[in-house]
């Protein structure tokens, strides 16, 4: 979905802008399309190539005046942990998940984060990292590769471990969280986005 849908709609409005003569496509890809990050493989896998995708139209698409951009935030504070889709030991999983999700400092605001694209779209940007972490671990990952590797093994070793065959289960985040009760002033912090956003 994360690559299929893009690359299918892209295909679907380039007529349309050739014959009006440009054009700018957005396409929003995310801090897992430039760092791998541990426990999201399948989400990186496909947030890496709409990355190639959008590097590879910005190229191709420029001599029709067709411009691409391509955005990177990192995590996003929008309530949507509830209906992210979790495997493994999915009380914790889901609990890591909402923590990133949830602080001030770690996760961007949703409104603020759609002001920037809209920003970058007008100034002709061609590519728009969101957030200050997602900043410092883009640049540290393309400066360093061998370095924010091991980070990402340390993280790794945080995060929880396998479990039985039960993990095999996809559940979702309401499913999850019933397994692990979150501490208050978290479920609150969350519970603000979830209402604003329209996902509860």
């Amino acid at each position: 979905l994360h690559f299929w849908a893009p690359f299918n709609l892209i295909q679907q409005v380039l007529p349309h802008m050739r014959r009006g003569g440009g054009g700018r496509i957005v396409n929003i890809a995310s801090i897992g399309g430039k760092v791998a990050v541990p426990h999201m493989a399948p989400y990186s896998m496909s947030k890496f190539a709409l990355v190639g995708l959008s590097d590879a139209f910005r190229a191709e698409l420029a001599r029709e005046g067709i411009q691409v951009t391509t955005v990177t935030p990192g995590m996003m504070r929008t309530g949507s942990q509830v209906h992210a889709k979790f495997k493994g030991n999915h009380g914790a999983e889901y609990s890591w998940f909402s923590l990133s999700t949830a602080l001030p400092f770690a996760a961007v605001d949703a409104e603020r984060a759609a002001a920037k694209i809209v920003e970058a779209c007008r100034n002709g940007q061609a590519s728009l990292i969101i957030g200050f972490p997602a900043r410092v671990a883009i640049i540290g990952n393309a400066v360093f590769p061998s370095l924010t590797g091991q980070v990402m093994k340390l993280v790794n070793r945080l995060l929880p471990g396998p479990v039985g065959v039960e993990g095999d289960e996809i559940k979702s985040g309401k499913e999850a969280q019933r397994e692990k009760k979150l501490p208050g002033w978290l479920m609150r912090l969350g519970r603000t986005e979830m209402v604003q956003n329209n996902e509860v």
